[in-house]
């Protein structure tokens, strides 16, 4: 079944009672919102809630809005969670209604106490225009839709001897202190623990901090301080009781950390989502925490489980802070007068990265770096925004040099947003302008707005002219070919990308530019009919990928082979070129390459008399193509292509067969 439910952490306790009711919640109602004080446990009961309950034929998925904060990109963050790339001009909630539609799928957002305006909007939308829709959501007020059931989620009862409370404070104390496993066997110390979970009102989280404990107290000890620090720091506002209890919890939690590890809980505040030890180091070091010491310190927080360590495929060891925790952290931020200065080392961190992610893009480490930035995402976003806002020029370079996770990696919507906003605050001129004119163009081409593309390729053309660099007119040259193409004139995209044209701007071949202008040629070729001078344009381009290292260009090299190989008649040669393409655009998650390449291998199929192969390929890929935008772009050449692809697979197995076998590939390829 498809879907991306995080792992479910080890040890979820109790709740059975409470699962049983939202499971049969979840399969009457369509809206259900968890509610509760922050570390009640929401998250982790909506998870396992959704784990094992009913399947969905269109996946169960999972939005974590924790790290988000601008509520205009909850739509572009939803959208990229199920799999709907952001390349279309058109309203994006408009897209996202259109393509959950016909669909049956559970929809879990977590986290949306902070944008429940918008929230509450999107939600409404999508059940109204999806009626196999249900959505679980996980805040700490409701959203105050008309359709919702509020699922209150309380604290773990702690009265009876075995109670769930008691077990998940002797499990994370015992994990914290094997040893500690002997204290809760005897009865007189079992009912110290009991008034530990008492004292902590069964807060699965204030259970937690209080369990990491153990490896430094006894239970009588906890006991004695637990009593004086409510005495003491009890809070005063007005709270309601269970937020009074967790607050004053993590208050102890904090007071019994060292100093320079209350001070790297404050700082480490700064970070949206989960980070790396790197990123900690840069941002969090100075003053009596240096860097040297920083890692150490991050594990010791740990281990008090203030923070939490994942390990994730691709991305390596990562951490983070539940919401609760990193609020406060942030109070703790402010008194030291260090919000300001937390915030620029993020932002710059960030925005370094990216310009290595830039320089690397084009080199062997480019599956490392999409994977890297795909988890770095939510930090991006935070970076982006403080830049935006305090260091316009910052800003510009930063979104500028994106420009391959905007084009590449299917984020041209929030791409285009945010490039929008930097041009418009940051410096008119200049390379970083240059550069950044040149982004928006290639958002403007991948949602298929053409107009917008060209103009902006005559701008960037205007712009590079003023600068001593070829490598910017050949940016320029190739959005201007490629806007003039994609509507039908190939013989205009030749001449501002072909050989002569690449030739007068000069430049480095393995340079970005060169390549994206042989890539344009090689289609425009294509268009013509020119097939041996396509085919020679793809071999060298393949090449020079290939001595780099470079495997998203070199991929549609080998789509303009398979093309070129169809254009002769050669559908055998043109099928493996184009297994090659999909072999290395799913291992970049390249949506609008994977349904190129399904519309050129069903052509190819269908040219070897497998028709009802070619008939499930253009199911599958139509199922691709709507997770795009617009099929084929609205290219007549690449419509034209996918058409004859259709004609002769109906010609060999006829219509009903191939109706038969279009919507078991569509079928497929959302199951």
């Amino acid at each position: 079944m498809p879907g991306n439910l995080p792992p479910e952490p080890a040890g979820f306790i109790g709740r059975e009672s409470e699962l049983d009711d939202l499971r049969a919640l979840l399969d009457l109602r369509r809206l259900v919102t968890l509610t509760g004080v922050g570390g009640v446990g929401k998250s982790r009961l909506a998870l396992r809630a959704a784990a094992s309950g009913r399947p969905r034929r269109n996946g169960l998925w999972w939005v974590e809005l924790s790290p988000l904060r601008d509520p205009g990109l909850l739509t572009t963050t939803v959208a990229h969670a199920v799999g709907l790339a952001d390349h279309c001009a058109r309203p994006l909630d408009e897209e996202l209604c259109a393509w959950m539609a016909d669909k049956e799928l559970l929809l879990v957002l977590d986290t949306c106490e902070h944008l429940i305006p918008a929230c509450r909007h999107l939600v409404g939308e999508l059940l109204q225009s999806a009626p196999g829709l249900t959505v679980l959501v996980t805040s700490r007020e409701p959203l105050g839709s008309p359709r919702e059931v509020v699922f209150e989620v309380r604290p773990l009862p702690y009265e009876a001897p075995d109670s769930d409370a008691l077990a998940l404070f002797r499990s994370r104390a015992v994990a914290a202190m094997p040893d500690a496993a002997e204290a809760f066997r005897d009865p007189e110390r079992a009912l110290l623990a009991a008034e530990v979970c008492r004292r902590l009102d069964g807060i699965p989280l204030a259970l937690e901090l209080a369990g990491a404990r153990m490896r430094l107290w006894t239970l009588e000890q906890m006991v004695r301080r637990l009593d004086a620090r409510f005495e003491v720091l009890a809070d005063t506002r007005a709270l309601l009781p269970r937020h009074q209890t967790l607050r004053t919890a993590i208050g102890w939690s904090h007071e019994l950390c060292e100093p320079v590890e209350r001070l790297l809980w404050a700082r480490l505040s700064v970070f949206t989502g989960d980070f790396d030890v790197a990123a900690a180091r840069t941002v969090c070091a100075g003053g009596p925490l240096p860097a040297a010491r920083v890692e150490r310190v991050l594990a010791q927080l740990v281990a008090k489980s203030v923070v939490r360590r994942t390990e994730e495929r691709g991305a390596g060891t990562r951490y983070r802070m539940l919401d609760t925790i990193r609020e406060y952290g942030r109070d703790w931020l402010a008194e030291l007068g260090e919000e300001r200065t937390a915030a620029d080392r993020h932002a710059h961190w960030y925005a370094a990265l990216c310009h290595s992610a830039e320089r690397g893009w084009l080199g062997p480490g480019q599956i490392d770096w999409y994977r890297r930035m795909s988890a770095e995402h939510a930090q991006v976003r935070t970076a982006l925004e403080h830049l935006l806002r305090t260091d316009p020029t910052a800003a510009q370079e930063m979104a500028g040099a994106l420009w391959f996770f905007w084009f590449a990696c299917g984020h041209a919507q929030e791409g285009r947003g945010f490039l929008e906003r930097a041009l418009a605050s940051g410096p008119r001129t200049g390379p970083a302008y240059t550069q950044a004119v040149w982004a928006l163009g290639l958002t403007a081409l991948l949602q298929g707005d053409m107009d917008a593309a060209a103009e902006l390729g005559r701008l960037c053309a205007r712009e590079a002219a003023r600068l001593d660099d070829p490598e910017p007119a050949l940016r320029a040259a190739h959005l201007r070919a490629v806007a003039v193409m994609m509507p039908g004139d190939p013989v205009g995209a030749l001449a501002l990308a072909g050989p002569r044209a690449r030739a007068a701007h000069g430049g480095r071949p393995d340079g970005t530019g060169w390549l994206l202008c042989r890539l344009a040629s090689g289609y425009a070729l294509c268009d013509e009919r020119r097939f041996e001078e396509a085919a020679e344009e793809a071999r060298g381009l393949r090449e020079a990928c290939a001595q780099l290292g470079e495997r998203w260009l070199r991929a549609y090299a080998d789509y303009i082979l398979a093309v070129a190989a169809l254009g002769v008649g050669n559908h055998g040669e043109a099928a493996r070129h184009v297994r090659a393409m999909l072999s290395g655009k799913r291992l970049l998650g390249d949506r609008f390459g994977i349904a190129l390449g399904l519309d050129v291998l069903a052509a190819a199929v269908a040219g070897l008399g497998d028709g009802e192969l070619a008939a499930r390929l253009l199911g599958t890929g139509h199922a691709w193509w709507r997770t795009v935008g617009r099929p084929q772009m609205g290219s007549p050449s690449l419509t034209a292509l996918r058409d004859e692809g259709e004609r002769q697979a109906r010609a060999a197995i006829g219509d009903a067969a191939y109706e038969n076998a279009f919507r078991g590939g569509a079928a497929a390829a959302t199951a």
